[in-house]
Order: C-alpha cells, then structure tokens, then sequence
C-alpha cells in the first residue's frame, strides 16, 4: 500500500509496552523493540502515541489524582511518563524512525477532564519535515481541577480531527474488542453500539481512564463527528502493526455507519 500524505496514528496502549499489573514502571522491552521494527518498515506521515501503563496509572491511582488536585502527586506521575516517553522514542530511534517526544503537559489545557485547546503548530511542522511526534498519557493543566489525567485515548480523536488524518488504530493487547464469546467484534458503530456494550469490560488492571470501553466511546464519538473509522486491534501479536500501517483491516473496525 503506498503511504497517503496524511499522517497515520498509531497508538500503544500501555498493557503492550509496560506490565500494567506492576506496582511501579516496568517497560515490556522485547515488545518494545518488535513494534519499533515494524514501525520502522512504514515510509508515511505517523504520529505515535502511547498509554502511560504502570509508570502512570500506578501513580495516578495512588494520589487520587482522578478526584482531586495533588501537586506533588501531579509532578511525580508526570516525571513517570516521561521516562516511558524516553524509552519509547529511544526505541523508535534505534531502528531510524526520526522520533521526538511531545508532552502534553506542556501543550494542553483541559477543562473538566477534557481537552479545550492543545498547541498543534510544532506538531504540524515536525510532520512537515519528517519527525514523528510521539505523544502519551499525561497529567495536564486543567481551569477547572487544577490538573486532570489526558489519557492517551482522548488525545488520539483530538489529533485525528485536527490533522485530517484518514487512519487511525489503537493497538491493544486484546485482539479487539471482544464479544462474550471472546471473539473480536468485526464492527462497531453508534447504532450497533448498545449491542454490545454489556461486553465490553474495563481494564483488570490499574487504570484511571476507562480501559477497553472508554476507548470505544471516544472512537465512536470520533466517527460521528468527522466521519473517520479507526481500528482497534491485538498489537501484542507479532507482525499486527505493521498489517495495520500497510493497510489491511484488522481487530474491531469503529465506524459511523456499517456502509463506511
């Protein structure tokens, strides 16, 4: 498939790059190193973002940071993502993807837990001259909480719309979303959506942004507002990345109508 000259984004969730059950960070390094090689294969416009994981959660979790405004607790669980955000874009740049981390600490203002306004023209231009930005969870400022958890699941529609981008996948460590069967959903759009939604589980793990099922909403709400279908598939599973930049669909397609 010949890369489009819109930018494709491409987001991990930390259950594939860290062990999420860990009581403090720890990376999934072979895994790490297997989707930097797959990414590396792709020639187009990317973005990378990537959840926070145990170097995150764990901490959000522990100062309560999904209830209330904790300095200290704030500035701890953002020095955590960025180490991951660190190992991340080493990774990348050790197979040649020209990687450069972007925090959203220091280009988001959310209000309420949402995001009201994030600086893109740095984005833009490292697009333009060939970066690719790598964006994560984060705590962000907040006018309304003092500070809030961005997780990486809001940032990506806010990317997509901005940017115009066409493609879109969540690589997860489930092969999508699952049905009570445990088989992948090969579609899911609004009006399908309360079908399954019974199904459709949190993390089992510490998470303070919704697992499986706030992905899915914010995918939804995605598709219907700008139309665009995103995937969300097994990025634990070798060669899968690399299927989903090359084109092919794979795991759950979210999308605004079963004719799309």
């Amino acid at each position: 498939m010949k890369a489009s000259e819109e930018p494709v984004i491409l987001k991990l969730g930390g259950s594939v790059i860290t062990d999420k059950g860990a009581d403090e960070g720890v990376i999934r390094e072979a895994e790490l190193l297997r989707i930097a090689r797959e990414v590396s294969g792709y020639g187009g416009k990317m973005i990378v973002v990537h959840g926070a994981g145990s170097f995150g959660h764990t901490y959000a979790k522990k100062y309560g940071l999904d209830r209330q405004f904790d300095l200290e607790g704030s500035v701890v669980t953002h020095e955590s993502v960025k180490k991951l955000a660190a190992m991340v874009v080493g990774a990348l740049n050790r197979f040649g993807i020209r990687a450069v981390a972007v925090h959203p600490m220091g280009c988001t203002v959310c209000k309420n837990g949402r995001i009201e306004s994030m600086y893109m023209e740095n984005i833009k231009l490292m697009l333009e001259k060939g970066f690719v930005p790598v964006l994560h969870g984060d705590v962000v400022m907040d006018s309304e909480l003092g500070t809030c958890i961005l997780s990486g699941d809001q940032i990506v529609p806010y990317l997509a719309k901005e940017l115009g981008v066409t493609r879109l996948g969540l690589g997860s460590a489930e092969d999508g979303v699952l049905d009570r069967d445990g088989k992948p959903v090969p579609v899911i759009t609004p009006g399908n959506f309360e079908e399954f939604r019974g199904c459709i589980g949190a993390s089992g793990s510490t998470d303070v942004t919704g697992g499986m099922l706030g992905k899915v909403r914010e995918l939804l709400e995605l598709s219907k507002t700008s139309c665009i279908t995103s995937y969300i598939f097994n990025a634990g599973k070798a060669d899968n990345v690399h299927r989903f930049l090359h084109g092919d669909p794979i795991g759950t397609r979210i999308s605004p109508d079963k004719g799309n």
